[in-house]
């Protein structure tokens, strides 16, 4: 298994470099292309994931990684100013190789999806091999500049997928996800370079994660523990642990900056929309538990509550705003809003199940995510339209559409037997478990399992029961029921869905040893 995820990580931008010298008009080509390498991706990062020792407890973190491959990348000497050393250091622990695993799974789906692009295809595919090496990057960085530079180099594809092959107001909407998103990366910025200039290993600034995350701070340094240096009246900690809120929440995305979320879901086409919802958001809740909660557990303590505030609003906003769409996509992006929020009500519970429940709902939420977006994708490629008031009765004319949609719909909403009532459930008892959080944070993240009910239930019943009609005549036509390739997305993501909610040890297996360390060095800083 050695280097093996180098061979994960690097494939894709190999054959992308490889496809800028082949014609643009064999479509066909790059779309077969495209599939085999984000399969051999997906086949390599199985066996990582089989290979994988999920009984190891760590005792550090530089204990806790695997699969582990370092070696010098940048250094450079500026005199007696400094210097500065860059290392390619990736490897994987529980937390993020079952996120490897799942990434190599949806952009594999998302490849599927593409499967009728044929316009700009040479550029289309280039962009899609980009930003699977980017995302699969953030997830195996140990070097924070490594880290940033796959987190920032995600928008630069994402941005020309949207805005070249998006709906009609795409020029809008790629914008401004580019804009938000880049501010959320500038506050980052910040926070690398302080912490550079703070964590050393041996005598020398570092950027690895690993020291990082085990405290090895310079003595006198602006964010060494000890320090007492204040900005803005806060310490720098605290200031450090707030703009990494800010920056991995755009992300994510938290209320108020969600903004950018619906508009980038409603004009993106189909396979991005699967991408962006499946695994852009899990990078900004994974960076989330990898830096700001694992380098700043003492201040991560302190603001659990803000923390857990920012949450229940996602929630209960994020639903009542899906309630209210007449858009079916719009209020699947809305949902998303509104599903991440139970993440950061689960990191700020601090405790081991409340951890695991936010971990367990991402990927869940990976799950889930994706295959909405192909739900309303169906109807969208059938017709030109998604208006939720334009379709009725569709269970007669599509009884195996319908039957995935009811699927994912009761996933979503937390279906006892499916894996969205795992996560949930794990996060509501680690919010009534804590010693953190008022238990009216539990109660007002219970309602917001009741307001996606009433969406997706409301749904249902608007779109899919009653006598069959459709707005137009001629769509008629083309209200066929699925066809072979859409069964083909379709059916390992409710199988999944279905498994994991059954057996929801096949993730928490390998990332509960890794969240007790987790929770154990949090721990140090509760009264």
């Amino acid at each position: 298994m050695q280097n093996i995820l180098t061979y994960i990580f690097l494939l894709p931008l190999l054959i992308a470099f490889l496809m800028l010298f082949v014609s643009g008009e064999k479509w066909m080509l790059f779309r077969r292309l495209s599939l085999a390498t984000i399969g051999v991706q997906f086949v390599l990062s199985v066996l990582m994931m089989i290979n994988f020792d999920g009984s190891i407890s760590p005792e550090s973190w530089s204990g806790a990684f695997q699969f582990v491959e370092k070696s010098n990348w940048i250094n450079m000497s500026f005199g007696s100013i400094g210097s500065l050393s860059i290392e390619y250091f990736i490897g994987v622990d529980g937390i993020s190789m079952p996120l490897v695993v799942l990434s190599s799974f949806v952009l594999l789906i998302g490849v599927v999806s593409s499967w009728n692009i044929k316009e700009k295809a040479k550029g289309y595919y280039i962009l899609y091999l980009l930003l699977s090496s980017s995302i699969i990057g953030c997830f195996i960085s140990l070097d924070f500049f490594l880290f940033y530079l796959c987190f920032e180099f995600m928008l630069l594809p994402m941005f020309f997928l949207i805005g070249i092959w998006g709906g009609k107001r795409r020029a809008y909407a790629s914008i401004k996800f580019f804009l938000y998103t880049l501010l959320g990366s500038l506050f980052i910025l910040v926070v690398m370079i302080a912490l550079y200039l703070s964590v050393v290993d041996g005598d020398a600034n570092t950027f690895s994660l690993v020291q990082m995350l085990d405290g090895s701070y310079a003595d006198g340094s602006v964010l060494d523990p000890s320090s007492k240096q204040l900005i803005f009246g806060y310490s720098a900690r605290a200031v450090a642990f707030i703009f990494l809120i800010i920056g991995f929440g755009i992300k994510l995305p938290a209320v108020p900056v969600h903004t950018w979320l619906p508009d980038a879901h409603v004009e993106a086409p189909t396979p991005i929309s699967v991408v962006l919802a499946g695994l852009l958001l899990k990078v900004g809740a994974y960076g989330l538990f990898r830096i700001a909660y694992g380098i700043f557990p003492d201040i991560a303590v302190q603001y659990a509550s803000i923390v857990a505030v920012v949450g229940v609003i996602s929630i209960l906003y994020g639903g009542m705003n899906a309630l209210a769409q007449r858009d079916l996509k719009r209020m699947v992006a809305y949902s998303s809003v509104s599903h991440m929020g139970f993440v950061l009500v689960g990191l700020a519970s601090l405790t081991t199940i409340g951890f695991s429940g936010a971990y367990f709902h991402m990927i869940s939420h990976g799950l889930i995510s994706p295959a909405l977006f192909l739900i309303a994708g169906v109807i969208y490629d059938r017709t030109g339209n998604r208006k939720m008031e334009n379709f009725s009765g569709l269970a007669s004319k599509m009884p195996q559409y319908t039957f995935f949609m009811a699927v994912f719909f009761f996933a979503g909403l937390g279906l006892p037997g499916l894996s969205g009532f795992v996560g949930e459930l794990m996060v509501l008892m680690g919010a009534f478990g804590s010693s953190q959080l008022s238990y009216w944070i539990g109660i007002s993240a219970t309602l917001g399992i009741a307001v996606s009910a009433a969406y997706f239930l409301w749904t249902i019943q608007r779109m899919f029961y009653g006598n069959y009609f459709v707005r137009d005549s001629s769509w008629d036509s083309n209200m066929i029921d699925l066809t072979s390739r859409e069964k083909l997305m379709l059916i390992p993501l409710a199988l999944l869905v279905i498994a994991l909610g059954i057996f929801p040890r096949l993730i928490l297996d390998f990332s509960n040893e890794t969240v007790d360390f987790f929770i154990q060095q949090i721990g140090k800083f509760q009264p």
